[in-house]
């Protein structure tokens, strides 16, 4: 009895905060365990590539090997988060519409997809491992430890689909705590778990690889007792897996932009790979490698601060509040903007501290400070990009969402890996400016559309919203 009235007021708390609490507090509330997470999150890979790039005599190839595990590991997080970015702001949509049992069947629902989602990508990453790890541009040398490291991480994939597809729901329902420690119980493990698995027992990036999926087992174990538990608001039952296509197809809708946005990043490090393996050999894409971990550093944060503003536009979209949608990007516009301009100066004054973080090896730093700074010269437009990319996203507009994410990579990126080289001496050097100028374009056409659009999407919000209250 005292735990069902627990979880009354918990339910009244959270309904009172995201639709009359101080916008600023609220973001901090929110934020600050979602940027936590997202930064302990990324420690699951990068510990992994800080170890095993110092393993004596075969580190730089071995850290080779596994970045081009990198596309398979995107792929399997797209999926993920198809359900679970596309699934929470409608979840938090309908909670502000008091559409509790909708919300819940969402829940379930993704789920449900999320399950069918890894039993697929399993069977087939786990056959075709090989031929894709060529085709990414896996070499002699380090084709043994990129399989090693594939085989093992592809066996934990449901873990991985529950942490990352699950977790968002946590979130959006006002318990960012609670989400956080899904992430800081799987680090732990991981940073403990990793140089005893890598040197003392000496089983190098198979090591690493078992340290992480143990790791996402636990934090999964953790996801599913909350949503099964009473505290939480929207309970994951069986009776709610059962697929409708009203609910689920909407929620895919919404997830597909950064479904692209994802799925799309393994496309472009298999650009980028295949486009330094030709001009560059191995100590190109092992720059990239350590490149792509250290942007980690300012993309992963930003989402985090996103998740703490999604929640909160998403509830008083639905609610009709525009006053508090438009207070609470704000708040998200300025965080994101500021840390990725704060993490752009301390890239280009201090790029072999994060290079040397990752190597040991001398040649291979010094070719990492070069390309860091030609690679990450644009990275303070992207908090614009994926603040103003992420607000449509928390207003369920989907197409405009998915537009933006494909113009990045898909219409600008992509294509400017391959026609770059061609047009500067240093072929290298083309390869790694596309990201720059791909970075600074699309955050001004993202920013925009996203200050045109705003009010006639939150009028035709509250509009709705009188619609559906006069009935």
């Amino acid at each position: 009895m005292e735990g069902q009235k627990a979880g009354k007021k918990e339910k009244q708390k959270v309904k009172q905060d995201m639709g009359s609490g101080s916008i600023p507090r609220l973001m901090l509330n929110l934020a600050i365990p979602a940027v936590v997470a997202q930064l302990i999150n990324m420690l699951y890979n990068i510990v992994d590539r800080i170890y095993i790039g110092h393993i004596p005599d075969a580190g730089a190839s071995a850290l080779t090997g596994v970045g081009l595990f990198l596309p398979i590991l995107m792929m399997i997080n797209a999926f993920a988060m198809l359900t679970g970015s596309g699934g929470a702001p409608r979840a938090a949509i309908a909670m502000g519409k008091n559409d509790r049992e909708n919300a819940r069947k969402i829940l379930g629902n993704c789920f449900a997809v999320l399950m069918v989602f890894a039993v697929v990508l399993t069977i087939v990453f786990y056959a075709f491992a090989p031929q894709l790890l060529r085709l990414f541009g896996a070499s002699d040398v380090t084709l043994p430890y990129a399989l090693s490291y594939a085989r093992i991480y592809i066996l934990g994939t449901v873990f991985v689909m529950i942490v990352m597809g699950m977790n968002p729901f946590i979130t959006t329902q006002g318990f960012a705590k609670i989400s956080m420690i899904t992430t800081v119980v799987g680090a732990v493990c991981n940073i403990v778990l990793d140089p005893i698995l890598i040197f003392g027992f000496g089983m190098g990036v198979r090591g690493a690889a078992i340290a992480t999926v143990f790791s996402q087992a636990v934090s999964a174990v953790w996801v599913l007792w909350f949503l099964r538990s009473p505290k939480t608001i929207l309970k994951l039952t069986v009776a709610d897996m059962k697929l409708e296509p009203a609910v689920i197809m909407p929620c895919l809708g919404l997830g597909i932009s950064t479904f692209v946005m994802l799925s799309t990043e393994s496309i472009l490090n298999i650009s980028f790979n295949s486009s330094l393996s030709r001009f560059g050999g191995d100590v190109a894409v092992g720059a990239m490698t350590i490149i792509s971990s250290c942007s980690q550093l300012v993309m992963l944060p930003i989402q985090g601060i996103c998740q703490g503003g999604q929640p909160i536009m998403s509830y008083n979209f639905g609610a009709g509040k525009k006053e508090r949608v438009k207070q609470a990007f704000r708040c998200q516009f300025i965080a994101c903007t500021a840390f990725a301009s704060a993490l752009w100066l301390l890239m280009m004054i201090f790029p072999q501290v994060f290079a040397g973080i990752f190597s040991s090896d001398a040649a291979l730093i010094d070719y990492t400070v070069w390309a860091m700074r030609i690679y990450m010269a644009g990275i303070f437009s992207t908090g614009v990009q994926i603040a103003c990319q992420q607000t449509f996203m928390a207003l369920g507009q989907a197409k405009i969402s998915l537009l933006m994410a494909c113009l990045r990579k898909l219409v600008l990126l992509i294509p400017l890996i391959f026609i770059l080289p061609f047009v500067f001496s240093n072929k290298v050097f083309g390869v790694f400016v596309a990201e720059p100028v791909s970075d600074i374009i699309a955050a001004s056409v993202t920013a925009t559309m996203l200050f045109t659009r705003l009010n006639k999407i939150l009028d035709k919000g509250a509009a709705g919203q009188k619609k559906a209250a006069a009935k």
